[in-house]
């Protein structure tokens, strides 16, 4: 037998061997490349659970034996809350909020990619990620007409863009809820995203505290939280 022919028998072993026993190391990686569950997938695997645990809420608000059609997302950096609407022709009403299970960054809008801040500013739900490794996650359309408007860097993919609602507790830029509330708020968005689900960002709740954090790094702060403010004027403070 020549050395090839050795080198390429040794290859094949090699090959049976890994896919016979190292399972465990490259199947995450297929799975996570493949995209294993989609949006569907999910939702059927969590939708009994969820609704148990919404099913007071959702009444509550008037929603029997169904989930809104409509919804809005409004996240609090300083209060670390994130808070989910439902709007109908009755109006807006609050459905659940959830406590943020990590924080990077500062209050301020988030100016470039690596700064660990979470966006400031008035945004819409992208896509549902259901093979995130956070568990579940939602793409919020970071960086926004505005965020581009307002930015210096000359190459707009510096300004970044990964910014996702999510489950587990870690964080450098998005925000995360944990594994429980995300399954809520993933089925929920996923009921409504044919609306066009907006989210809001805000530094802290302008309904109950109207000062306007100065940001030293920029000088157009007044006019983002205009915007932020405007927003969170439509939607009540207390649940129900």
């Amino acid at each position: 037998m020549t050395k090839k022919l050795i080198l390429i028998f040794g290859i094949l072993v090699i090959v049976i061997v890994f896919l016979t026993y190292g399972r465990s190391i490259y199947k995450p990686i297929f799975n996570k490349m493949k995209g294993k569950e989609t949006t569907e997938s999910r939702i059927e695997q969590i939708h009994k659970n969820v609704w148990s645990r919404l099913e007071n809420n959702l009444n509550l608000a008037g929603y029997k034996m169904e989930y809104p059609k409509e919804i809005i997302l409004a996240a609090f950096k300083e209060e670390q809350i994130l808070q989910v609407y439902a709007k109908d022709y009755n109006g807006i009403k609050m459905i659940k909020e959830y406590p943020f299970t990590a924080y990077s960054g500062k209050l301020g809008p988030k100016l470039k990619e690596g700064d660990k801040q979470i966006p400031e500013g008035v945004y819409k739900v992208e896509y549902l990620n259901p093979n995130s490794s956070f568990y579940l996650s939602i793409k919020v359309s970071y960086p926004n007409e505005f965020d581009k408007s307002k930015t210096e860097l000359t190459n707009m993919s510096d300004l970044g863009g990964d910014i996702f609602i999510h489950g587990k507790a870690a964080t450098i830029g998005c925000i995360p809820i944990g594994d429980e509330a995300i399954e809520e708020v993933f089925l929920l968005t996923q009921k409504a995203i044919n609306n066009n689900v907006k989210v809001i960002i805000s530094p802290r709740d302008f309904r109950i505290n109207s000062s306007y954090p100065i940001i030293e790094e920029i000088d157009w702060e007044n006019e983002l939280y205009d915007k932020i403010k405007d927003e969170l004027k439509t939607l009540p403070i207390s649940v129900y």
